[in-house]
Parts: C-alpha cells; structure tokens; sequence
C-alpha cells in the first residue's frame, strides 16, 4: 500500500511551484538594495573623510605659513633693531660733542687754534650723525614743534604767550629713534598759557 499523503506533498502542482518560485525572488531585490545602502553609506564616509582630511591639510598649510611669515618678520626686525644697544651707548658721545660746540660760541673765538678746533669737533659731530642716518638713527630736535608724548619728555612748562599752548620752547636734550622706534625721548620744556594751537591756525 502506498502512503498518498507523501506522494501527494511531493508532487509538483503549478501553485506550489509559483509560490515557490515568487519566494526565490522576492530573496534577490532585497539584498541588492541592502547592498546598495551599505555601498552609499561607504561613499558616504569616504567623501567626509577626504573632506576632513583637506580640512586638515588646508589648516597646516595656513599655519606653515603664517610660522614662516613670523619668522620673517623676526628676521627682519633682528636685522633692523640688532645695533639698538650700540646705538644707545654712542648717544651721549653725540650729546658731548653738541655740549662742547655750545659752551663756546663761534663769535666768541677769537684764537684761530680754537676756531680750527670747534671745526673739527662740528665736523665730527656731522660724521657721526651721517653714520646715524645711514643706519636708521634719527635726531629729534623738536624745538618749535607740538609736544608729541610720544618722542618728547616735558620737563617743565614755560609761560609763552607769542607761542600756542603746547608747543616745544626748549629743546634740553635731543632725542633720538632707530627707524620706527625710540630710542631716547627728547627732553623738552613746554609753553602754557598762550593761544591754542587752532586759534593760532
């Protein structure tokens, strides 16, 4: 005898083939559209590395950049500024030679060995100057001038009404600055008193 309930589950009727079939594809759209997301999602990380990355690179480029422009700039004040002490200690030879031209007036002099000798000295006080210039060093004799307290140092105030207020009657001692920076200020006696320097305008 034979058992028709097997037979009958193994024979093929076109519903279960259909069905069987349809389950077989219905497997297929399914992993390639996870496979599609998986491929998206890589690009996707991909694409935020690179850009990540440019960023990176982009910044150290930027900072490369701006350590070698530091670094120029220190150069170059180093090269300008680098006599600053020297400078400063060739400032009171400077003042000594201006000190000895004027405690004798030229009109005074009447011997032509003293004549020939304060030549000689204003003559080396010219040189030194022109040394100074040649370097960047600049006098500052402001006489005449609006007190600027940036280069001047007022030591005292003066009544002077044919001056505007504020400006530089006396000159003590000379300044001087190296290119943009001072070295010494001058030092300055100031007028008070007088008309202001726009009604003077």
């Amino acid at each position: 005898m034979h058992d028709t309930t097997k037979e009958q589950e193994q024979i093929p009727t076109p519903e279960n083939a259909a069905n069987n079939n349809f389950d077989g594809l219905a497997g297929a759209p399914v992993e390639s559209e996870t496979e599609e997301r998986s491929a998206d999602d890589r690009l996707t990380a991909l694409e935020a590395e690179i850009a990540d990355q440019k960023d990176r690179l982009l910044r150290a480029l930027a900072e490369t950049e701006n350590v070698r422009r530091r670094a120029q700039r220190q150069r170059e004040d180093t090269s300008k500024y680098a006599v600053t002490g020297f400078a400063k200690d060739l400032l009171s030879a400077a003042d000594n030679l201006r000190r000895a031209l004027e405690s004798l007036p030229e009109a005074e002099v009447k011997d032509e060995r003293t004549r020939s000798l304060l030549a000689g000295v204003a003559a080396t006080e010219r040189e030194l100057l022109s040394v100074f210039e040649r370097h960047g060093i600049r006098r500052i004799d402001p006489k005449g001038e609006p007190f600027d307290h940036n280069f001047h140092q007022a030591i005292f105030e003066a009544e002077r009404a044919d001056q505007p207020s504020g400006t530089v009657v006396e000159v003590l001692q000379p300044g001087y600055v190296l290119h943009d920076r001072l070295l010494r200020p001058a030092m300055v006696g100031v007028a008070k008193g007088g008309p202001k320097p726009a009604e003077s305008a």
